[in-house]
């Protein structure tokens, strides 16, 4: 950070000047982080500073209190300037007890703050987190800055007035905790006192204690005798083009893009879903919009859900259906029949670890081969993937334009980063959108299933109901001719390669693959896909910086590739992958283009670092020098010998 110091006056604190920070907030999952997050992130937007979030939940439901493993902590990186990473190493630690210190110490700066709860660090406690001696005493924390509060005593004596009891009064901890925050940010308390009221309306004394506990942990930072070296830190607001914005999480955004491509192509949507973290969010947050073209439905299984969605496409609204890994491909099957009946449907994968149960609540890019090819037959289809939480909007309208467009399943990559970070987002000029609205089929006197648009090759769509226009499709075999049941071998492969011909058409159908950051042709392009592109942005900016020939292309279209792809690629001498799996991208691009790509890969559960990246890139560049200083010794040999 960068740091530029001033007087504060009579407290003689040092205010700091900084560019970026990045917070994080840990404690029990029953602490309330992600409230205190949320809050703390809506204050930061307010100010105006960009930034980017990173919840992360533990996967047990309720774990015991003070284990490690129950640990639930919010992440914010804000800043001055274009923040598209929720950060790397941490600046400030708020632990809510030894468990949260002891599995976030590791990511904290040398010399960061640390904001710990000593009223939690009981005996109890500290075993649990596997602490032999408190590390509030044993000098284990020398390398930081502490500020040990005994939270729990100072809230106690905040809502004291308002009767809560015990246990009522200590679950106002986190709204202590986020008003030093806000004091030692210079965050504005208005918007969540406001929030409060709102929430707790019909409990105001709720109400009145939390905020209570805000304001008292505000004051404490404004008036306590602090430890050597704690500062209110500035972040300058960052400069953003002008226009109304607001948070947005990807699960939002998604829902909304939904939304918005319902109006586009005229049409009704129905959503059949059934719940799997971390993908229930977006049939909670459809639910709420029944003001629009939105109907939802919760099925009973996986397989309920994908069918029901198939049936409302039948029935001429657009299905929908969502979920993450084990139930995409538990759904697999459905998918392969919208093929069949080339019907259309958006399949949204919100990916999480695996394989099997895996990590409910840690992100992965390992659901891509599945996109791809996790179906029975040859039965390609459309896949597109977001790569920030704004862009979930622009994608989901994509996915329904394609899906109704060429009456196809279209497969739609989110992951769990994507889906609980949150970002600001320039609410669009709906008015300059271009519409697409659907064409049923209304000519009963030419009708047949089988006719298609010449230039899309899409089926016709036509509601079963309407009369001259009664027909059946079904997951058989149908003649190209007549739509009828056909098991004629000829006709099979035409039908195959039509389904084939059909999606690689699109390719003509959507932009060419530009470069997101540096030159269309260098030393070295570092390529993702979906939610890396934050960590891969930031490290490819801050490696030109220093000089380095280096670009970044992100690739929304995984299927069919934008057709300029493999000549983009090929005017670079070497290709760095980064994914979060084990290396898919990377094998379709050596496949399809026989291109030098290495993959960089990491299945940790976690996103990228923008440091593991740039590392990444200086020794791409490092194995380049050394090949090329080989060439040119043996070049200057063979010169010799031949003179």
């Amino acid at each position: 950070m960068k740091l530029a110091e001033e007087n504060l006056g009579e407290h003689h604190l040092d205010e700091k000047e900084v560019q970026d920070v990045v917070v994080r907030f840990a404690g029990d999952s029953g602490d309330g982080m992600q409230l205190t997050g949320a809050n703390f992130t809506e204050a930061t937007a307010l100010y105006g500073n960009d930034l980017s979030t990173f919840p992360d939940f533990p996967a047990e439901i309720r774990a015991p209190a003070g284990a490690t493993f129950g640990v639930s902590a919010f992440q914010i990186y804000f800043g001055s300037e274009d923040v598209t990473t929720s950060g790397d190493a941490l600046d400030v630690l708020v632990a809510m007890n030894p468990a949260a210190l002891a599995t976030n110490l590791h990511n904290l700066v040398d010399g960061g703050l640390i904001i710990v709860d000593s009223g939690a660090f009981s005996a109890k406690n500290l075993a649990k987190a596997k602490y032999a001696e408190n590390p509030l005493e044993d000098g284990s924390l020398d390398a930081y800055r502490v500020m040990t509060i005994d939270i729990s005593k100072q809230v106690l004596e905040a809502v004291e007035p308002y009767n809560l009891g015990h246990k009522a009064a200590l679950r106002c901890k986190n709204m202590w905790t986020l008003g030093l925050v806000m004091w030692l940010f210079d965050r504005d308390r208005n918007p969540t006192i406001a929030s409060l009221g709102a929430k707790f309306a019909k409990q105001p004394e709720i109400a009145e204690a939390n905020i209570a506990a805000l304001n008292a942990g505000h004051a404490y930072g404004e008036t306590a005798e602090l430890p050597s070296g704690v500062h209110v830190y500035r972040v300058p607001k960052a400069k953003v083009a002008p226009g109304t914005y607001r948070n947005i999480t990807g699960t939002t955004a998604l829902a909304w893009g939904l939304i918005a491509g319902s109006e586009l192509a005229e049409v009704d949507l129905l959503f059949a879903s059934y719940p799997i973290t971390p993908a229930s969010s977006l049939l909670h947050e459809l639910a709420k919009r029944k003001d629009f073209r939105i109907n939802t439905f919760q099925a009973e299984d996986e397989i309920a859900a994908v069918c029901a969605a198939i049936g409302a496409s039948f029935a001429g609204t657009l299905g929908i259906t969502s979920s993450a890994g084990p139930g995409i491909a538990l759904k697999a099957e459905g998918i392969a029949l919208a093929a069949a009946t080339e019907l259309p449907l958006v399949i949204v994968n919100t990916q999480r670890g695996g394989p099997s149960t895996g990590l409910p609540t840690k992100t992965e890019q390992s659901d891509l081969n599945m996109a791809m090819f996790g179906r029975h037959g040859d039965t390609p289809m459309p896949v597109i993937a977001t790569s920030t939480p704004g862009d979930c909007f622009d994608v989901a309208i994509e996915a329904v334009r394609l899906a109704t467009r060429y009456m196809t399943p279209v497969m739609l990559l989110s992951d769990g980063y994507l889906a609980n970070a949150a970002e600001p987002w320039q609410i669009p000029d709906t008015s300059q959108f271009e519409k697409f609205p659907v064409q049923h089929h209304h000519d009963a006197g030419t009708f047949k299933p089988s006719l298609r648009d010449n230039k899309t090759l899409a089926r016709v769509w036509a509601k079963p109901g309407t009369p001259g226009m009664e027909h059946r499709i079904g997951g058989i075999e149908r003649s190209f001719e007549t739509g009828d049941i056909s098991y004629d071998p000829a006709n099979h492969q035409i039908m195959t390669d039509l389904r084939r011909d059909k999606v690689q058409g699109i390719a003509a159908d959507i932009p060419e693959q530009e470069v997101c950051l540096g030159e269309t042709s260098g030393r070295l392009a570092v390529v993702g896909w979906g939610s890396t592109f934050g960590a891969i942005h930031q490290a490819v900016k801050r490696a030109r910086k220093e000089g380095v020939a280096v670009a970044h292309i992100h690739i929304r279209y995984l299927s069919p590739f934008p057709a300029n792809l493999g000549k983009l690629l090929s005017q670079f001498d070497s290709v760095l992958v980064p994914e979060m799996n084990t290396g898919q991208l990377v094998r379709l691009l050596r496949a399809d283009f026989l291109i030098p790509a290495e993959g960089l890969n990491k299945v940790a559960g976690q996103p990228f670092k923008i440091g593991e990246i740039l590392a990444a890139i200086h020794q791409q560049i490092a194995a380049m020098d050394a090949v090329e200083d080989v060439e040119d010794v043996e070049n200057k040999e063979d010169k010799e010998k031949v003179s």
